[in-house]
């Protein structure tokens, strides 16, 4: 059994607040509920993590490799657009396969969010998929090994 960390970042522990239009009307709780049925019939054990802190997103990426985790499913947030700290973090256990996700396809939203400097040193990158992205993710990594 394959173990993959899910890494939410800053601001998606509003889901079901904040433009629900954009992000859907889950909440947290709820989004994480949501991975774990549909990913149910895969071989994987999950772990779900958030913050909307940098340093403890980056910690956790650090947290991987010690822990023995397989792959990395991240949705910085809006630290997708800027933070190298988070890019560095992903390249520095890049034994271990990352794959980014984004609920809205933010390559049709405003310009700055079409730039993502953590795209680069994952495995693949998903967009606009809803919450369906993320369990496109876990697929993805398990098709990896």
């Amino acid at each position: 059994m394959k173990k993959i960390m899910i890494i939410n970042g800053v601001n998606l522990n509003m889901l079901g607040i904040r433009e629900k239009g954009v992000y859907g009307t889950l909440d947290y709780d709820g989004l994480c509920g949501y991975i774990k049925e549909k990913c149910s019939d895969m071989d994987v054990e999950l772990s779900f993590f958030q913050s909307n802190f940098e340093g403890e997103v980056v910690e956790c990426i650090h947290s991987c490799y010690f822990k023995g985790y397989d792959g990395i499913v991240i949705n910085p947030g809006a630290h997708t657009h800027y933070s190298y700290a988070i890019y560095d973090a992903i390249k520095a256990v890049s034994p271990i396969p990352a794959v980014e996700v984004h609920i809205s396809d933010i390559h049709s939203r405003e310009e700055f969010r079409k730039v993502s400097v953590t795209a680069g040193a994952c495995v693949a990158q998903i967009a606009g998929k809803g919450y369906d992205g993320y369990v496109e993710a876990v697929a993805t990594l398990l098709g990896r090994f």
